[in-house]
């Protein structure tokens, strides 16, 4: 389900069929999936090398209050990507107020964050699709600037994607 367009989210959006017979749908993550959030957040750090475990835990003791109440109170918009009824793939957007000029008097800026796919399902064009869900979102929401920090291995499609 996509988290604005209509307002029902009854039904999930599918990605493309890869050719290997993978149906994947997108669906809004709710403060119910906190834990999924963090472990995308964690291991994405992970894989960007903070293997150190005392810095990752630190990180998530001060990230997880954090997140939770995004959940709660739409400040946090998360996206994830389920096969089979398991998160697979996941990110999300953390919405900040920005100070406003003539010609824009109600200035917010999107920060996506937390983009994880698990390692099983890489190479698959999940990313490629929680992104496009995303910055639709945004251009709904009319936001003033999408913004993100691209590791290296994402640092591909995210120019692709403008």
């Amino acid at each position: 389900m996509h988290p604005s367009r209509d307002g029902s989210g009854d039904a999930p959006l599918r990605a493309p069929n890869t050719g290997a017979g993978e149906d994947f749908s997108i669906r809004a993550a709710t403060s119910a999936d906190l834990d999924v959030v963090m472990h995308h957040r964690r291991s994405m750090f992970a894989d960007m090398g903070s293997a150190d475990r005392e810095a990752l835990d630190a990180m998530e003791a001060t990230s997880r209050p954090l997140f939770g109440r995004g959940l709660a109170d739409g400040t946090y918009r998360g996206w994830l990507a389920e096969e089979a009824g398991r998160v697979v793939a996941g990110g999300g957007i953390i919405m900040l107020a920005y100070h406003s000029s003539p010609r824009d008097a109600k200035p917010r800026r999107a920060w996506i964050v937390n983009m994880y796919t698990e390692p099983s399902h890489r190479r698959r064009g999940l990313a490629r699709r929680l992104m496009e869900e995303m910055i639709a979102w945004c251009r709904e929401q009319r936001m003033s600037a999408v913004y993100l920090h691209a590791s290296d291995e994402g640092r591909g499609l995210y120019e692709s994607l403008g």
